[in-house]
């Protein structure tokens, strides 16, 4: 329903801009008119020049030109926000991968990722209880920069929904590598908040469209 309502809503935008159009036309008809009634009653003595006319007439054909710049700017992107909504609504039920270190225990087991800014000579997932505890590691040997995933076998009193937590330690030689850890979670529903398409996650929560790094 989410998506619906948001569709109306910028569907019924469109009112607003054939309301803009009008105001525009009405202004230059306003503007041309003045500067009938400015050349009826001029001073005989000290007349326009043409060069004054002109002048005129290009600022009001400016100010027109820009809003129908405006106009198409703003019809643009209504159109990228209906074509964003479509996609959204597509990821409802859908896995997403976020950034983030949680891992949740899904029949036996879970799965999370990483990325790295260059390529590391080891990579060792360590998992974390609630206490802080790291209570298994894998050992990732060595991998390319770029996104990768890995996948968890938890223990066998684990039970599903639980929540772990994981951090990447990746090296080459002695150096660290930077990473960024990334996790799995589940789109619920989307909506329209502005011109921002938001998810609803079933771990995180709300979240902006653009934190989804992959579709799973």
């Amino acid at each position: 329903m989410a998506s619906i309502d948001a569709f109306t809503a910028l569907n019924g935008a469109s009112t607003g801009s054939a309301a803009t159009t009008a105001n525009s036309a009405n202004s230059a008809d306003r503007f041309l008119k003045l500067l009938v009634t400015q050349m009826q009653n001029q001073d005989p003595l000290n007349p326009l020049d043409n060069a004054q006319v002109t002048s005129q007439m290009a600022q009001i054909n400016t100010v027109s030109g820009v809003e129908k710049l405006n106009e198409t700017v703003a019809g643009l992107n209504r159109q990228f926000l209906q074509m964003q909504a479509l996609q959204g609504a597509s990821l409802v039920g859908r896995a997403v991968t976020l950034q983030g270190d949680r891992l949740h225990v899904e029949d036996g087991g879970a799965a999370g990722g990483f990325e790295l800014v260059a390529p590391a000579d080891r990579v060792r997932v360590e998992v974390l209880n609630g206490a802080g505890r790291v209570v298994d590691t894998l050992d990732l040997g060595a991998q390319t920069s770029g996104r990768h995933g890995f996948e968890w076998e938890a223990p066998a009193d684990a039970a599903d929904g639980a929540e772990y937590r994981f951090r990447v330690v990746a090296t080459s030689g002695s150096a660290t590598v930077q990473s960024t850890a990334l996790m799995r979670d589940e789109v619920r529903s989307v909506s329209l908040v502005g011109d921002t398409l938001r998810l609803d996650t079933r771990w995180s929560g709300a979240v902006d469209y653009g934190a989804v790094r992959a579709i799973n």
